[in-house]
This record gives structure tokens, C-alpha cells and sequence, in this order.
């Protein structure tokens, strides 16, 4: 009788999936179960499924999902995978993913002090930073607090890539599995790459209006090289870095932007959000992290031009940060000058007397946010347009933006001084 049900589970099994072979297990008999609800309920999902590799080497619901769930009852008990889940099989993947920046995007945007000041359906909720930032690990305490808020789903990594559940290496290998995040306001990397000639190159090969053999480098090429899940950026995210440059205008101008981040006091001493920033890996902090990421896009970039011009690309790069921390530094400044001449009204949860960059949409008047959108939209376009090999986002969506930003700033000063002391500044 025991064999004769094994057998019906079984034929059973392979009617309703592509796995090879039946494996007599809890978990195929519980995947007989499932794929017959949820081919009712949710069949795309079992349709995912059935075209991913996981189904072809026998990875049933149960070995991410767990055994728990069985009726439309009980779908509390159902587990959601983690990085540490998918590690059981892609140990090495897991294990570079969680040495990049992916695997800390939730404990970046924890760090902001805005996302507290967030509507939870803008953060936790994923429907706003948390929609991308969802893709770094969280502990177990976190992912606890999550489902006791209600939002209980959306809370993977691997996935964000490669997509459910069909998990495809495909998919993830293409240029658009970047685009879902890393687009729009502070980060449009994918409009500036899809116009350069990189990005319409590899889009036109994928049209095959090139040639599969031409070239045509995609986000992967340069930040995934060979596949490597450790993800980071020479610069960082915010474009600011140790050590200080030894060009002595920079330094200054980097300095007050570092003060403006808030991780350097007034006297230039470090404070507690440094180790925010360390925890979050948003900036290199030595010499030698920043020479190893830098060695690693110079690689790429041989692939096709000559290093010497490669280098040469780079080095514009960091001019152009140069170029426009002077004129973000210079607005910094002047809002600093206004708080300190008790022009305007330092905010409360401001450390210091500095404009807190980090802050974001709780600045309190429109010179502050005018300062926000030079720092987030303006400043990233510039250097990141350079790096992206985009003119128009480098020129006329970054540095013309910033220089107008500076001018708008400075008149708005001229009238707030003007209006509170009734003096003008030279």
C-alpha cells in the first residue's frame, strides 16, 4: 500500500512539474500539494517555476518555503527565503554578495535621517526606498519588527535580481535587472548608461541589430565581472572618500560637504555618523579601497579601449567631482553663514550649525531644499554622467543645474539677510 502511494506521488509529481526524476522526500510530497493549489490561485507563480532551473534539479516550494504551510488557513506559517536560505545551494554567490553594497542598502537607508519621517508604505513598505533598498540582509530581530508592523513580504535580496520564480541567471545577467533601482532622482544611472554609446551598443545587441560577438559592455561587465556578486563603487555612493585629496581647495571644499553630511563636526573632528557610514559602505575610507575598485573598472574598461585613455576617462571623472563639490561647497556655506548670523533658524534635529545634506525632504525653507536637489539630483548627475560616458546628464542635467542651483541660493540669502538685518552681503 506504502509503495503504491509513493508511486501515485510520483506520477502525480511529474504530471504537474518539469523536475527530473521523483524524489521520495517530505518535500516532493508536500510540492504535489502545493502546485495543485497554487495552480489554481497563483499560476503564474507555478508557471515561474516550471521554467527555472530549480524545478529541473528538484527544488520544490517546500525547500524555500518550508513545510508549515498547507491550507489557505494557515499562510502565516509560510517561510520567506533570505540570502541565507539561497546560500544552502550558492554559498559563494551568498557569500560575495554579502562583502558588497547590496547586501547593506537596508542598513543604509536605516541610517538616513529622513526615512524615520517616511510614511512605512515609502520605506518598510516598499513602495519608496524600501522597494530597493529591500535588496540588503536583514537579521532576524528586523525581519521580526517587519511582519509585526504588517509588512510581511518583499523582504528578500536574491530576488530583487532574479526575479521569483523563475530565478533566472538570464535574466539577472541583463542591463535592465538594474534598471528597476537604479533610475531617477538621485541615482538615473540607467538613463545616462541606455544613452551612451555603451548602453545603446548593448541594447542593440540585444535587439540583434548587432551582432552577439560585437561590443557592447552592460551594468554586469563593469560592476559584476565575471559574475562576482561584491558590488561596489571606487567613489561610493556619495562621491566623498579617504583621504582627503592634497589639492588644498578640494580638501576644504570636501571637508565642509563631509560637514554637511554631518560625519564631521564644526572643527573637523569625526562624530558618531561616521560609523553610520562605515556600517553602511557608502564611502572608501583608505587609499587602498579605493585603488582596488578603481583597478577593477580599469580592467573592464581594457576590454576595449587602451588604458592610458581608460585612465584618462577616470581622471575626468574626478575632476568633475572637484569641479562641482567647489560650487556645492560654496552654497553649503552660505546657508552655514545664515544660521550662524541668526539670519534663519537652525532646525532642532541639526547637529550642527551646517545644512544637514542627510536630512532630505524635512528641510524646513526653500533655500535648504534648493541645496538638497544640487546635492542629490544636481552633484550626482554631474560626476556620475562623466563616469556613465553620458554628455547631456554631465553638462546640462548636472553641472548647468548646479551653477543655477548656487545662483538661486545666493539671491535667496541676499533676500533673507536683506529682510531680517536689512543689510545685503558683498
Amino acid at each position: 500500500m506504502k509503495a503504491r502511494l509513493t508511486m501515485v506521488f510520483c506520477l502525480t509529481a511529474l504530471a504537474l512539474a518539469p523536475a527530473e526524476g521523483c524524489l521520495a522526500s517530505a518535500e516532493s510530497v508536500a510540492n504535489i500539494k502545493c502546485l495543485e493549489c497554487h495552480q489554481q490561485v497563483t499560476p503564474n507563480v507555478v508557471a515561474d517555476w516550471k521554467i527555472s532551473e530549480h524545478s529541473r534539479e528538484g527544488i520544490t516550494c517546500a525547500h524555500c518555503h518550508g513545510l508549515e504551510h498547507n491550507y489557505k488557513d494557515d499562510v502565516s506559517k509560510v517561510q520567506f527565503p533570505q540570502p541565507s536560505t539561497c546560500a544552502n545551494c550558492h554559498e559563494e554567490q551568498v557569500s560575495q554578495f554579502r562583502r558588497g553594497k547590496h547586501a547593506l542598502a537596508w542598513a543604509a537607508m536605516n541610517a538616513m535621517p529622513t526615512t524615520h519621517n517616511l510614511p512605512m508604505a515609502l520605506t518598510t513598505g516598499n513602495k519608496g526606498c524600501g522597494g530597493c533598498h529591500k535588496i540588503g540582509e536583514k537579521s532576524p530581530q528586523e525581519l521580526a519588527k517587519l511582519k509585526a508592523e504588517g509588512s510581511g513580504y518583499g523582504h528578500a535580496a536574491c530576488d530583487s535580481c532574479h526575479t521569483r520564480h523563475a530565478f533566472s541567471k538570464t535574466e539577472a545577467r541583463q542591463p535592465q535587472a538594474c534598471q528597476t533601482c537604479h533610475m531617477g532622482f538621485d541615482h538615473p544611472q540607467w538613463e545616462m548608461y541606455s544613452a551612451s554609446k555603451h548602453g545603446v551598443r548593448a541594447l542593440l545587441k540585444q535587439s540583434g541589430v548587432l551582432p552577439k560577438t560585437a561590443s557592447g559592455p552592460t551594468c554586469q561587465t563593469c560592476h559584476m565581472q565575471d559574475g562576482d556578486h561584491e558590488v561596489r563603487t571606487p567613489w561610493g555612493f556619495l562621491a566623498v572618500r579617504l583621504p582627503l585629496p592634497e589639492d588644498e581647495e578640494w580638501r576644504k571644499d570636501q571637508i565642509t560637504i563631509l560637514q554637511a553630511l554631518g560625519v564631521l563636526d564644526p572643527e573637523g573632528k569625526p562624530t558618531a555618523r561616521l560609523e553610520l557610514v562605515i556600517a553602511a559602505d557608502v564611502a572608501r575610507l583608505t587609499q587602498e579601497a579605493f585603488d582596488k575598485e578603481r583597478n577593477k573598472l580599469l580592467r573592464a574598461c581594457s576590454q576595449c579601449h587602451s588604458e592610458k585613455f581608460a585612465k584618462g576617462e577616470m581622471e575626468k571623472g574626478d575632476d568633475m567631482i572637484k569641479r562641482a563639490d567647489h560650487l556645492l561647497a560654496a552654497a553649503i556655506r552660505i546657508i552655514a553663514g545664515l544660521y550662524k548670523d541668526g539670519i534663519i533658524q537652525k532646525p532642532e534635529s541639526y547637529a550642527y550649525a551646517f545644512p544637514d545634506l542627510l536630512t532630505f525632504h524635512d528641510a524646513p525653507r526653500p533655500i535648504e531644499h534648493t541645496l538638497f536637489v544640487m546635492h542629490l539630483k544636481h552633484r550626482m548627475r554631474t560626476f556620475q554622467g562623466t563616469f556613465h560616458a553620458n554628455p547631456d546628464y554631465a553638462l546640462w542635467y548636472g553641472w548647468s543645474e548646479m551653477v543655477r542651483d548656487l545662483a538661486e541660493i545666493k539671491e535667496m540669502a541676499e533676500v533673507l539677510r536683506e529682510k531680517y538685518t536689512g543689510s545685503t552681503t558683498d
